[in-house]
Order: structure tokens, then C-alpha cells, then sequence
């Protein structure tokens, strides 16, 4: 097998395809971010990436919360908003009116979580699958695998990669692996770690070292997961969304430096915009 050359990651890869809103835009056409949440102890989550899909630019941001949720969502947000599913159907009617929705989050290892991942990917236009939403078919990946297509985007790191795609890591190495794994699933994958790994099942890759190493923090993941989504939700395409969060997920995290934790990555996200629009021809 050719050892794969993947490009490195830079916004020259990407930056022309970002979505800016034009002199006539609203919120509608900037795109809705749906982000489903755990159960009332673990909510964060799913808080995180709302607050980051918003951040980076998406008209509406929606946590589509189960009952017992929403309460606990609501006392913690503001501009985005908290929407009540009652089980995988309802969920399912929820994700229809996004145009991308985030889940995995927290969301927990059950079976309801997997019936929702599957009601997701029926309705929603297009979305990402971290964490709990990966692990929930470590025992059968096909059933996931059937559901996916290139408007789907996986972010695992390695231990929730290998749950999915046993042995595959192993056999192939981190880059090999990746472009497999995409091209097996039929979505974009993100193989996060020190040098993330991004796949379309056309077979690009990428491969990104613009990041610091203070991105190994609880919820750091979850905040990529809502950037990837809410450039998703504007209309940019999986891959190249993938590729553009990533970057700005580890350009904010150099930014910050020293002491960060998940919450403050959001908030460096500004600063990275008005940086792009400033460089606009």
C-alpha cells in the first residue's frame, strides 16, 4: 500500500469556502445548530458545543433537551435556546428543522442514545457524532456505519476510534487509519490527538499541528465538536468544515495559552474571526 502524503492543515486549505453572512442576511440564513443534551447531570456538554456553534457564527443555536433537562439548560442559557424532545421521534421532528445537529456530548452510553443517533441522522440535514454517539455501537458499528454519509462528521480520539474501528489503529497507523476509517463509514472523520487527523471518503487528508498542548482538558472536545457543527449549519461543507474547525480550535487554544480550560475557547473565537475578515480581498 502508498504511504499516504496528507496536506497540512491551513486556513489557505479552506478560508475561501467560509461562510460570511452578506449586507442582507438574518439569523434564519445564517443557519440553525441543533446540539442534543445528556441527562441533568450532565448537561455541559452539550453546553459547550451550543455556545461554540454560536460563537462561530450560526444564526440559532437549539439544545434539544430531554424533560428532565431543560430546566438545567435553561437557568444556564441565554441567546441559545432549549427545545424539549420526549423520545426518539420527537427528537428525530427537532433535528428536521436544523441544519445540523451535534450529539454525543454526555449523552450517555444507553440505548436511547443510539435509537436518537439514528433519528438524527434520518432527518437532520447534516451532523456530528462525538463521544457517546460513537461509543454506543462499539458492539455493532455497521448499524451506525449503514445511517452515515459524507454530510456526517465523526470527531472520536483514539480510544473511542478503536471501539468503532477495532484493530484498525494498530494495523495502519494514525494517518492510514483515518482515510480507512472514512472511506469504510462513508463520513468525514476527525481522529483528534497531537496531530489531528482529518478524512473525506474521497480520500483527502489532512493532518493539523496548529494546536497546543493545554487542549488536553475535559470539554475541549465538545467545544470542536460545536465549531465543526455550527460552520455545518451555515452551509459549509463537512469536510472543509471539518478541516477549518480544527485549525480554529487549536489557533484559539494558542491564543490563550497557559491555564485555559474548555469554557474559555468560545470566547477566543472573535478575535479569530475579525483576523479572517480583516484579510478578506
Amino acid at each position: 500500500m502508498p504511504k499516504i502524503n496528507p496536506e497540512k492543515n491551513s486556513p489557505e486549505l479552506w478560508l475561501e469556502h467560509w461562510p460570511w453572512p452578506d449586507a442582507e442576511g438574518h439569523k434564519y440564513r445564517r443557519g440553525h445548530l441543533g446540539c442534543v443534551t445528556g441527562p441533568p447531570s450532565a448537561t455541559g456538554a452539550a453546553r459547550l458545543a451550543a455556545r461554540a456553534g454560536l460563537r462561530i457564527g450560526a444564526g440559532l443555536v437549539s439544545l434539544l433537551s430531554p424533560p428532565a433537562s431543560v430546566l438545567v439548560n435553561a437557568v444556564h442559557s441565554t441567546a441559545v435556546m432549549v427545545k424539549a424532545f420526549h423520545d426518539s421521534d420527537s427528537l428525530s421532528s427537532l433535528a428536521s428543522e436544523t441544519n445540523c445537529t451535534v450529539i454525543g456530548p454526555a449523552a450517555g452510553v444507553t440505548e436511547a442514545t443510539a435509537r436518537n443517533v439514528i433519528s438524527v441522522l434520518a432527518t437532520a440535514e447534516s451532523a456530528v457524532l462525538d463521544a457517546d454517539a460513537l461509543t454506543v455501537f462499539k458492539d455493532a458499528p455497521k448499524d451506525l456505519f449503514k445511517h452515515l454519509r459524507p454530510t456526517t462528521v465523526l470527531t472520536p480520539h483514539e480510544g473511542e476510534f478503536e471501539r468503532v474501528f477495532p484493530g484498525l489503529l494498530d494495523q495502519l497507523g494514525r494517518i492510514e487509519a483515518a482515510k480507512s476509517a472514512s472511506s469504510v463509514s462513508g463520513a468525514v472523520m476527525i481522529l483528534k490527538g497531537a496531530e489531528t487527523v482529518i478524512a473525506n471518503p474521497d480520500g483527502r487528508v489532512v493532518i493539523n499541528r496548529h494546536a497546543s498542548p493545554f487542549l488536553a482538558t475535559a470539554g475541549s472536545g465538545d467545544v470542536l465538536a460545536g465549531i465543526t457543527g455550527g460552520l455545518m449549519a451555515q452551509g459549509m461543507s463537512a469536510y472543509h468544515a471539518a478541516c477549518a474547525a480544527v485549525w480554529v480550535h487549536g489557533d484559539a487554544s494558542l491564543r490563550f495559552g497557559p491555564g485555559m480550560i474548555a469554557e474559555d475557547l468560545p470566547e477566543m473565537l472573535p478575535g479569530i474571526l475579525a483576523s479572517f475578515y480583516a484579510s478578506r480581498s
